[in-house]
């Protein structure tokens, strides 16, 4: 999906004024006859200049359904909005993949109880067996890696003794970590 509809958001960062000004760049060159707007196949070119992919039909839909009605298309500051959100969300499953990178140490794609607790056991020493085994099971857990595994590899999702990796769903890892960090905390 284009956008996450998990609720939580990644944090809003920063543009700089270059990446801005090559999004401005993009939405001027895409804007064929200078209308001073972006059609549905103009945005779809946008995105292919940006991220390097075409967007598909459910996409392309859903940002124009987001279209004011009384524009013919979207608009250089709508366009700006939709390119920021969708760094961000790039950003996010970024970061995510490092952080599930770094805990597979044996670069399998999925994690077992032993490499979680390993990694557990160098960031939190004192954190008790009981609470990485818990956190490991938790439904938190269960969700991140149904979205991180493919549909080939979700069985491996449910199993007690491996998580496994794909792309991730915004608020998972913050569900972890409020986890964690509860029981850290007592």
């Amino acid at each position: 999906m284009f956008f996450s509809q998990a609720g939580a958001r990644p944090q809003m960062w920063e543009v700089s004024p270059s990446e801005h000004k090559k999004w401005v760049e993009v939405f001027k060159a895409c804007d064929e006859d200078n209308k001073g707007y972006l059609s549905r196949e103009d945005f779809k070119v946008a995105v292919v200049m940006l991220f390097g992919y075409k967007p598909s039909k459910i996409e392309a839909d859903s940002v124009m359904s987001s279209v004011d009605p009384n524009t013919s298309g979207i608009l250089l500051e709508g366009f700006l909005n939709i390119v920021r959100q969708k760094k961000e969300v790039q950003l996010y499953r970024n970061e995510i993949r490092h952080i599930f990178t770094a805990f597979d140490r044996h670069y399998r794609g999925y994690l077992t109880l032993e490499d979680f607790t390993k990694a557990f056991r160098q960031v939190a020493p004192k954190l008790p067996e009981r609470i990485i085994l818990e956190v490991f099971r938790s439904k938190a857990m269960t969700a991140f890696c149904y979205d991180m595994c493919d549909t080939r590899d979700a069985h491996r999702a449910v199993s007690d003794d491996v998580l496994c990796l794909g792309a991730s769903r915004p608020g998972s890892s913050a569900s972890i970590r409020e986890t964690v960090a509860g029981h850290l905390g007592k």
